[in-house]
């Protein structure tokens, strides 16, 4: 094992980087990456500036720290901005409809039907066949208003 870390050329740190770049496809963060990145760097300055094994290794762990932070430092600046922010919280998307309860709200749990499905609501004590309005949602209890 230590012939291999001692004896790691140019190319050596090519495959390490376009593995731990495929890596990345299977591993959610964007860690793998930017270490990838860093192999292919320290490959490429091995064609340029010959230097031991040793040097190879610090240089690829600060440019791999170094690459993760200033992506994490841009992210936070540019953060992606969705055209549907709500797309994996569906009980935030119906949020202002007015629905129709399927079961009356007594001791303030009730239901009412959603498209095809029969969500639980909190509310006033109401009678079934009401309208109510969504007001906000926790979790997948909706909270709900005399509409």
């Amino acid at each position: 094992m230590l012939n291999i870390i001692t004896e790691m050329t140019w190319w050596h740190w090519i495959v390490l980087g376009v593995v731990l770049a495929a890596i990345e496809t299977f591993v959610p963060g964007a860690v793998a990456m930017w270490f990838g990145l860093s192999a292919g760097i320290v490959g490429l300055s091995l064609l340029v500036f010959p230097m031991p094994w040793q040097w190879q290794w610090v240089l690829f762990a600060v440019l791999g720290i170094v690459t993760l932070l200033l992506f994490r430092k841009h992210f936070l600046r540019h953060p992606t901005v969705s055209d549907q922010p709500q797309l994996n919280q569906r009980a935030q998307q119906y949020i202002g409809q007015i629905l129709i309860l399927i079961e009356p709200i007594e001791e303030g749990y009730g239901k009412v039907r959603v498209g095809d499905g029969v969500w639980k609501v909190v509310g006033p004590e109401l009678p079934s066949g009401s309208k109510v309005k969504v007001v906000s949602a926790d979790g997948t209890i909706l909270k709900v208003e005399a509409a």
